[in-house]
């Protein structure tokens, strides 16, 4: 599939921690993913007040997700991570503890990362919407 993906850091802008200014996908069908929550599989959130642990159950659910498309990480071409944080530090570490993970290609093309107030869970601390080209 990834032959259909092109990735693109343009002249005249600046450099980035690993994604890619544009991502472009070739006609063909798409898996829009619904945000990835830290919840496990008895639907409570997981690693209270423990962001790495939420970032590792994201990424968990998903590889689970991509997989049920037949799809993996270097088949996401867009993805948004909300860290409930305005701290650019824990930004960073989220983002940093995400391109060392089982899904870090997921993040090698168009990619935001947003700190945001709340999600929607009780004691949430992170959330990833992934779109993939099947």
């Amino acid at each position: 599939m990834t032959e259909k993906i092109t990735r693109i850091n343009p002249e005249g802008l600046h450099e980035t921690p690993g994604y890619h200014h544009i991502t472009v996908v070739e006609a063909g069908r798409t898996a829009h993913l619904a945000g990835q929550c830290p919840v496990g599989l008895d639907g409570e959130v997981v690693g209270v007040g423990d962001l790495d642990a939420q970032i590792d159950q994201v990424v968990v659910n998903s590889m689970a997700a991509l997989r049920a498309v037949e799809a993996g990480p270097e088949d996401v071409v867009r993805s948004v991570i909300y860290v409930a944080s305005g701290d650019q530090k824990v930004l960073g570490h989220a983002w940093a503890r995400l391109a060392d993970s089982p899904l870090a290609e997921a993040f090698t093309t168009a990619s935001t990362l947003l700190g945001v107030a709340q999600l929607g869970f009780s004691d949430q601390l992170i959330e990833i919407d992934l779109t993939a080209a099947l």
